[in-house]
């Protein structure tokens, strides 16, 4: 299962709207096929695994992160590939939400006489798939803030100067998260303060850039932002309130955004209608990079999920920018909770990993 998860991990941000999946055929104890989800539309990773074994897969284990679907969507059930190749036994991480899965195809390996083992490293094959998981319960993408900070918690210098907190082992970090996610978000601030590309250039080369999403409630951007004049395969959306910017609307699509109106009011859009209509773009996860108000906006809503915090052996001092703004919290009995699930170094850098609890 350990191998499935290496695989999986090979299609994240690659398969939206499904989910990342990773499967291994397994015939006297060596793995003899491989196989993760490939782009909407194509073959999932059963079935890709399956080929790759060929006529070993005949009588094999199959090892994959996901129960197999037993469903026509826009590829047949998976369970029909494993029974055409006459696979003998089937051990399954995550269960399905998606209620056109929702254990209907282990139920019909088991009733023609399959054993098939179901929750084998669930807690890992679970994690994996978060963004997919919360898609189908709320509705809602999962949410990551990112955030680079010093050791004590600023964004930047009291003159805003923020090149650069962190060292390039913790930059190169940025762009492997971004390479994962379906779409990275920042308010209009951080695109006027530091006219960032938010494309995605991996130390090893390749990736793939996500989608650009700006907060810019009265679309009062410059369409001389590089996020206008670079070259990318991603777009960049520019979120706004309903019935503000419109004067300018055509000259920002113009230069080459797409603009989505939401529900709001002046100078703040509504996060959760954004979410839901990012969404029903195929937007699973969204990675938001700041400023300090948008990620205070994302905590008072209650809409993150995790955090990741790269902090810096580093002192600014109380004059610094902070990186998140108010939260409204009296109490520590009323504070966010975090649960850390990771921390490790990065160069002279430490990155801290967490899921944020209820307030």
């Amino acid at each position: 299962m350990r191998e499935a998860l290496a695989e999986a991990r090979l299609a994240l941000g690659r398969t939206h709207p499904n989910p990342a999946v990773g499967a291994v055929v397994v015939l006297n104890g060596e793995i003899v096929g491989r196989g993760h989800t490939s782009p909407a539309g194509g073959p999932h990773a059963e079935v890709r695994a399956i080929a790759d074994a060929g006529p070993r897969a005949s009588g094999a284990d199959l090892f994959t992160t996901l129960e197999p679907c037993d469903h026509f969507g826009r590829t047949p059930p998976c369970t029909e590939a494993i029974l055409a190749a006459g696979i003998a036994r089937v051990f399954a991480g995550s269960a399905d939400p998606n209620p056109l899965v929702d254990g209907r195809g282990v139920q019909r390996l088991r009733g023609l006489g399959m054993p098939v083992w179901t929750g084998v490293l669930s807690s890992e094959t679970d994690a994996l798939n978060r963004p997919f998981f919360k898609s189908m319960r709320t509705g809602l993408p999962w949410v990551t803030l990112k955030a680079a900070v010093s050791l004590d918690g600023k964004l930047a210098t009291s003159s805003g100067d923020s090149r650069w907190v962190t060292g390039e082992a913790a930059r190169a970090e940025v762009h492997r998260l971004r390479n994962i996610v379906d779409a990275v978000l920042v308010g209009s601030g951080t695109v006027r303060a530091d006219d960032p590309s938010l494309t995605t250039r991996l130390p090893e080369g390749g990736g793939r850039d996500p989608l650009r999403v700006v907060l810019d409630s009265a679309l009062r951007l410059s369409p001389g932002k590089q996020l206008f004049r670079l070259t990318s395969a991603a777009r960049t959306l520019l979120v706004h309130v309903e019935g503000q910017g419109t004067e300018r609307a055509a000259t920002l699509a113009a230069a080459g955004a797409e603009l989505l109106a939401v529900p709001g009011r002046p100078g703040e859009v509504d996060l959760e209608a954004m979410l839901r209509a990012l969404l029903q773009r195929d937007v699973l996860h969204v990675l938001v990079e700041g400023g300090p108000g948008v990620f205070s906006a994302f905590l008072r809503a209650g809409l993150a999920d995790s955090l990741v915090l790269h902090l810096a052996p580093r002192l600014v001092g109380g004059d610094g920018l902070s990186w998140v703004g108010p939260l409204g919290v009296e109490r520590m009995a009323g504070a966010r909770s975090v649960r850390v699930e990771s921390v490790r170094r990065l160069g002279e850098d430490l990155e801290i990993r967490a899921l944020l609890g209820p307030a």
